[in-house]
């Protein structure tokens, strides 16, 4: 008999959103008219100046191996964009690029966290964080915010969970699930506690652009050269300028963990596709319009769902401040019956929803949130009518 597989690989948990997922894809292939808000990717196209890029790299047989941190060139862009976006001065030593913002959080856990290393996680946070922790054989410590926080945890909050285990802090604003952005005194305070404690903090900073009602984005990496150098920033091109499937992330860090990065990813993955490189330093050097664009858009979409969402009797939400998506409290159903069955969690809610109201959602427990279910507003205006429509009639026939 074969022996068993790892005991970290076994350990990992499945998606808990997966079943809800597969029924939605298998309704969808039976001809059923279901509306779908579990996307975590913008529903733009990737912008014409970005793809022809790529292309150009192809047609000019750029397909070879570059170096393991990336092209020096699009290291050099990611300075740039760093240092115009958010006032940050890197080095392209200390930017490595790899397959993807999540490559990239993966990666910076696997460098910093030895076995039995604690990781706080600000909560609610990407259900991804706490799996990549345990991966490196690390252990995932929540620390959550409530609804009447705005789901931000504060910096007592945070120094009350660090132990002499404690390794890293990860942070996501703006955030994924909950659409919050910390404000520039909130990271300050949450910098000193980790700057007093010499901790790494993993900042990431993927929806930095997609930021609204006039809000100045702070990322945590600026308020201080002490906090510069504990962060490893996390970013990448994927919700910027719709190119998730392009695989571009990257990291800034200090030279150290930069260095240990490369290496790293040099005996596991090398760099990301080679064309998808060079689109990359389009997306980040050429014209921003696009950017911008799709923001307004984000942001019309996120007021007109917020106003139809809060008028549906038995749920609410907060008003995101960035990304593109909204925590609908469901809490309100739960140990009621519904067409039936009774409600124990967000999970048999929106598990009900998409088989009776014909509304896919994401349940948010595993986000360290339950509860709650996410909705992404990566959709058009018609498709944001229908679902709230559904929303209604669902509850209101239940």
């Amino acid at each position: 008999m074969v022996k068993p597989i790892s005991k970290i690989a076994s350990a990992i948990s499945p998606s808990a959103t997966l079943a809800i997922n597969a029924l939605y894809k298998q309704m969808q292939a039976d001809g059923i008219d279901v509306v779908g808000f579990g996307a975590g990717e913008p529903d733009f196209n990737t912008p014409d100046n970005i793809k022809a890029a790529g292309i150009a790299a192809i047609e000019e047989n750029q397909t070879r191996y570059t170096p393991a941190a990336g092209l020096m060139s699009l290291r050099k862009a990611v300075c740039a964009r760093m240092k115009e976006d958010l006032g940050l001065d890197y080095e392209p030593s200390q930017v490595v690029v790899a397959s993807g913002a999540k490559h990239s959080v993966y990666a910076a856990i696997m460098v910093c966290c030895d076995p039995g290393d604690e990781v706080i996680i600000a909560a609610p946070y990407w259900l991804s964080y706490s799996e990549m922790v345990r991966m490196a054989g690390a252990v995932p410590v929540e620390v959550v915010a409530s609804k009447e926080q705005h789901f931000k945890i504060t910096a007592e909050q945070l120094e009350a969970a660090i132990t002499p285990k404690t390794k890293m802090f990860m942070l996501n604003s703006p955030s994924n699930p909950t659409g919050m952005v910390y404000t520039k005194e909130e990271l300050e305070a949450l910098a000193a506690v980790c700057e007093k404690h010499g901790i790494y903090v993993l900042a990431d900073d993927i929806y930095y652009k997609l930021v609204y009602d006039g809000i100045e984005y702070t990322s945590i990496a600026s308020v201080s050269p002490a906090m510069k150098e504990q962060c490893i920033i996390v970013n990448g091109v994927s919700k910027t300028y719709a190119m998730t499937g392009w695989r571009v992330g990257y990291t800034l860090s200090n030279e150290t963990v930069a260095k240990a990065m490369s290496s790293y990813l040099s005996h596991s993955t090398g760099a990301p596709a080679t064309p998808a490189q060079y689109a990359a330093i389009e997306a980040l050097t050429g014209p921003q319009d696009s950017v911008e664009t799709m923001r307004q858009e984000f942001e019309k979409r996120r007021d007109h769902l917020v106003e139809r969402m809060n008028k549906v009797p038995g749920v609410s939400c907060l008003k995101p401040q960035g990304a593109f998506y909204v925590m609908m409290d469901m809490s309100g159903f739960v140990g009621k019956e519904m067409y039936g069955h009774v409600i124990e969690n967000d999970v048999d809610f929106a598990q009900l929803f998409l088989e009776k109201g014909l509304v896919a959602t994401v349940p948010t427990s595993a986000f360290a949130a339950p509860n709650y279910l996410r909705w992404s507003y990566a959709t058009s205006l018609e498709q944001i009518d229908k679902g709230i429509d559904r929303l209604e009639k669902f509850i209101a026939e239940a």
